[in-house]
């Protein structure tokens, strides 16, 4: 019995086309110290989505406004 490696390649367009399709969460935090001082704390949080995908899935944890409501 033979065992087949199946290699598949995507393009650019494909790979960006599925980041905004289902979204990417990147959340980082470095912090810089010196004896036990801190010199420098960065945190980041960054979402990349299209905005059907954001709007979708921030709808269903309550972070849009409906505008007939206010």
């Amino acid at each position: 019995m033979a065992i087949e490696k199946s290699v598949a390649s995507a393009s650019i367009a494909e790979v960006i086309d599925r980041i905004l399709d289902k979204g990417v969460v990147i959340d980082a935090f470095v912090r810089v110290s010196l004896v036990g001082i801190e010199l420098i704390a960065i945190e980041v949080r960054a979402v990349v989505a299209s905005i059907e995908t954001w709007l979708k899935y921030a709808e269903a944890v309550g972070l849009t406004v409906d505008p007939a409501t206010t």
